[in-house]
């Protein structure tokens, strides 16, 4: 296996779950289990494992943290900014 000489950067999904119901706009937000900003409320997310696509990540961590399944997810966009978090 090749191993590069200097760090790879982590990459991390969240997913914005928005429902709309009654006219009133209601957004999917969790608690955060881990530090950094433990028990902060958060979209759902987390690492993209090394073989794995985005979109595929996106699924896992939203059912990992959610449960929810069987619905369609649409990139937004992306965010880069090294102090984003």
């Amino acid at each position: 296996m090749y191993t590069y000489q200097y760090p790879r950067p982590a990459l991390t999904v969240d997913c914005a779950v928005f429902c709309k119901s009654n006219n009133v706009l209601y957004v999917l937000l969790i608690q955060r289990a881990n530090q950094p900003f433990q028990d902060m409320w958060a979209f759902p997310g987390g690492f993209v494992d090394m073989d794995e696509d985005i979109e595929v990540a996106a699924y896992r961590e939203l059912k990992e943290e959610t449960g929810f399944v069987g619905f369609g997810l649409e990139q937004f966009r992306t965010y880069g900014a090294v102090d984003r978090d």
